[in-house]
């Protein structure tokens, strides 16, 4: 439930509860105790002897005691209110206090950033003087990574500290929640002053992530921490694991982003190998012809070659600029399937080739993640230039189809298609074709090409949106369709 409605609910509840109280009692005052605080000070009862009426003297005395501990039950029942009043407050603030925290921790874009926003929003909600946060490293130590409140000295003094030294260190280890009275055992190994100010207490709160402790936050407080409430330590251990979840997710995005740089550097080195590397090679060898043809004095068959080089020049130029354009491009905020059909448009309007796009999705609105949109606009990317390039089609056609479960994409020409079903191996011909296979498994998926000699070609890229097949079933499945 989002903390807010949490704290509305909670507040709401309350206050009915309250009001119901109220109620009841003002009612037991008004039919009950009043009318007998009036029947046992009327004359009748003072002024009757107990010898004309031995038995109307008993009840009026039980009467009397009833009213008293009706008293007794009212006024403990007033203390019960307020008790519970001022919990649920406690632990109305205390929601509150949360939902701050994780405001302030889901609205930042990097670790720093998250660090920074937390500090500040925490010493504001607890009134504290100065705060910071030190991650476990992998020997033995803890590292502060973010401050609010320390000394220039301190923060240089405190950036390492040896996991032994104090209880940061153990608390970093071991786990629990630290109290200590004041700083002057840490001033002592500093040797300088490490707040503005007197300290009352120094709060030490682990950073969990599940059962693991990633490092700690310090709380400097100038009043005693027992003036949060009787929940406070509750609250902070709460926080603690708000932080540790949002460093921990922190840390997977930077190795996620990472390993995608590292992987997309990958593919670029490929598909510059499988283009302008070949053509690079091809043409050394004939500069080479070149040159012996020249050495020799062979005019004719050195003008031939020459042609030949500005050929293959000219060639790799295309390359190059298809690479960078296909490096450039980017999809809008619209999504996958209106990024594909503006590059169908785009290719009628630089070729002519008449293009149309299908989408059949059982779930037209269906969402795909943002990676695997990434892959499947690259591979439909270099689908359509290698159609451009080489099918000398008329028409072209993408057709999506599928379910949640699995999804196909089709890209079709009426085009020249290529003989024994395998690609040309002439430089340019096989240009990115294994980097769409590599693309393909990462969703995960598998390519499949038909084409014959003037018959056109037809790629099918088969894909799991929800990630529930692997490849073999897709193969699998792949195969029975095509019985």
């Amino acid at each position: 439930m989002n903390p807010e409605w949490a704290v509305l609910l909670l507040s709401g509840v309350s206050l009915i509860g309250i009001i119901c109280i109220v109620i009841v009692i003002h009612m037991l005052r008004q039919q009950l105790i009043k009318p007998l605080t009036r029947l046992r000070t009327t004359p009748l009862l003072q002024n009757r002897s107990v010898d004309q009426d031995i038995r109307f003297g008993d009840l009026a005395g039980d009467i009397s005691h009833l009213g008293d501990e009706l008293k007794l039950l009212t006024e403990d029942m007033d203390i019960k209110v307020r008790t519970q009043t001022k919990h649920i407050a406690s632990k109305s603030r205390s929601l509150e206090i949360l939902y701050e925290i994780a405001t302030s921790l889901s609205t930042a874009h990097n670790l720093d950033e998250l660090l920074e926003q937390f500090l500040d929003t925490l010493m504001i909600l607890v009134d504290a003087k100065a705060a910071s946060v030190r991650l476990l490293t992998d020997d033995g130590m803890t590292r502060l990574v973010s401050s609010r409140g320390l000394n220039e000295e301190t923060i240089k003094q405190e950036y390492l500290v040896d996991i032994n030294r104090c209880m940061c260190g153990d608390i970093a280890i071991h786990g629990g929640f630290g109290i200590q009275q004041g700083v002057a055992a840490c001033e002592k190994f500093n040797n300088c002053k490490m707040i503005d100010g007197d300290c009352s207490e120094l709060i030490v709160v682990p950073l969990q992530y599940r059962d693991k402790i990633l490092g700690v936050y310090n709380l400097f407080l100038e009043r005693p921490s027992a003036e949060l409430g009787n929940d406070a330590r509750d609250l902070l251990n709460s926080i603690g694991k708000h932080l540790g979840l949002a460093v921990e997710k922190s840390r997977l995005d930077d190795n996620a982003r990472r390993l995608a740089i590292m992987e997309e550097r990958n593919m670029i080195g490929n598909e510059l190998h499988d283009s302008l590397a070949q053509s690079l090679v091809s043409m050394r060898l004939q500069i080479k012809m070149l040159g012996e043809l020249l050495h020799k004095g062979n005019n004719r068959p050195a003008q031939k070659e020459v042609q030949n080089l500005r050929s293959a020049v000219e060639e790799a130029h295309t390359s190059l600029r298809e690479l960078l354009g296909n490096f450039r491009t980017r999809m809008d905020g619209r999504g996958l399937f209106p990024t594909i059909q503006d590059l169908l448009l785009r290719l009628k309007g630089e070729t002519g080739i008449s293009t149309f796009f299908q989408n059949e999705m059982e779930n037209p609105e269906y969402q795909l993640s943002p990676v695997q949109e990434v892959q499947i606009f690259h591979i439909v990317q270099e689908a359509l230039a290698n159609a451009r390039k080489h099918s000398n089609a008329c028409t072209l056609r993408v057709l999506v189809s599928g379910d949640e479960d699995r999804c196909t994409i089709l890209i079709e020409d009426d085009g020249l298609g290529f003989p024994d079903n395998i690609p040309s191996s002439r430089p340019g011909e096989q240009v990115g074709l294994s980097i769409m296979q590599q693309r393909a498994a990462r969703l995960p998926g598998i390519i499949d090409i038909e084409s014959e000699a003037g018959e056109g070609t037809r790629i099918c890229l088969l894909f799991s949106p929800n990630g529930n097949n692997d490849i073999a079933s897709l193969k699998q499945y792949h195969q029975e369709l095509n019985q």
